[in-house]
């Protein structure tokens, strides 16, 4: 059941899993969180202590990008906020008895509704996000809504018009963005509806030059292993885009999965993908739906587990019901049962911690 502000209704969803799910995140000892803006949940996939598996749902306005640091942060790109999360919880502490993570909004960004997507943090501890609305990357600020730090060149201004829809963003190991997606080169507002096809581009911020053109509405762009791994979301594929030493890239499918996909996370060699279905029973105009008839597949929604040396899938979680679409998924590791509490809510109003670090003598 959601933690949040709206009143608890009845889960009308059906949740299944594969036969190998929970000992898989078990094997390799993580959780995963995802977000679905259509249905205002924050997800958290991990394994009861009897070795269940347990699904946690925390209310948010519109959860979009999510970005887990190293350090055990957790940022949320919600709505007209930015949450940044910290785990409460000591290694020897559970939550409910069942909990060994704690995830709570610490402090919160009131952004204005930007359509916020993806979200890092970069070298520098900056917070970094996708204004999709603005067509830029923006970081926070004390004073204002946001303030832009980049755009694509073939946008002329920052003006309050969503004209490529820019979406996702790829962080290195160095902590620096490097490339983003957007699904058209457009600049002019809602221009980006009429390329949905084949007007993709995957942007290399540094440079500000186009590397990768041609592709379906791409999203999740990111590293891993040295290579930039993106969501061809129209076409139903993960894969690389190669050649990027010669300054105009190609994508290279590595796998196919029965959705319109958001939502890219690695870890131990398997990509972990978001699936969506369509929001008006076809993906009308894409080449997802005829790979579908072709494969005699109905599109679903939730989560696959790519085995990226062959390209198939060895675990999944679905969603069967009135949620159908999700946007970001990112694994936990080092976690087996993670949680998280919403803003002005009951729960969090009683949850009072203090560091130990500062105890008198």
């Amino acid at each position: 059941m959601a933690d949040g502000k709206k009143e608890q209704t009845k889960d009308l969803n059906e949740y299944s899993g594969s036969g190998g799910l929970t000992e898989f995140l078990s094997k390799h000892n993580i959780s995963l969180a995802f977000s679905s803006y259509q249905s205002g949940i924050l997800y958290f996939l991990g394994r009861k202590p009897d070795g269940g598996i347990q699904l946690h749902q925390c209310g948010a306005s519109k959860p979009m990008g999510l970005y887990y640091n190293a350090k055990g942060g957790l940022l949320l790109s919600a709505g007209s906020q930015i949450w940044y999360m910290e785990n409460t919880l000591a290694a020897n502490e559970r939550a409910n008895q069942i909990f060994d993570a704690c995830f709570v909004p610490r402090q919160i960004h009131n952004t204005g509704s930007l359509d916020s997507h993806d979200i890092v943090r970069d070298r520098n501890d900056r917070v970094l996000f996708v204004n999709t609305r603005f067509n830029c990357i923006a970081t926070t600020s004390a004073r204002h809504s946001f303030v832009p730090i980049w755009k694509p060149p073939f946008i002329d201004a920052i003006v309050d018009e969503d004209r490529c829809h820019l979406n996702g963003m790829a962080i290195s190991q160095e902590g620096e963005v490097t490339h983003v997606t957007a699904l058209s080169r457009s600049n002019t507002i809602d221009g980006w509806r009429d390329r949905r096809a084949d007007g993709g581009v995957v942007i290399d911020v540094r440079s500000n030059k186009i590397v990768c053109e041609g592709l379906s509405m791409p999203h999740s762009p990111r590293w891993h292993d040295g290579e930039l791994w993106i969501a061809n979301s129209g076409t139903g594929e993960i894969g690389v885009v190669e050649s990027l030493e010669t300054g105009m890239g190609t994508f290279k499918p590595r796998a196919f999965c029965p959705g319109f996909l958001r939502g890219l996370s690695f870890y131990g060699g398997y990509a972990f993908v978001g699936l969506s279905r369509p929001r008006y029973k076809r993906f009308e105009g894409l080449a997802l739906d005829d790979r579908l008839v072709e494969a005699d597949s109905e599109a679903w929604c939730g989560i696959q587990i790519i085995d990226i040396s062959k390209g198939t899938c060895v675990n999944w979680f679905r969603i069967d019901g009135p949620v159908m679409e999700l946007y970001d998924v990112t694994a936990i590791p080092g976690y087996k049962c993670p949680m998280a509490i919403a803003p002005g809510t009951r729960e969090i109003a009683n949850l009072i911690t203090w560091s130990k670090e500062s105890e008198f003598a």
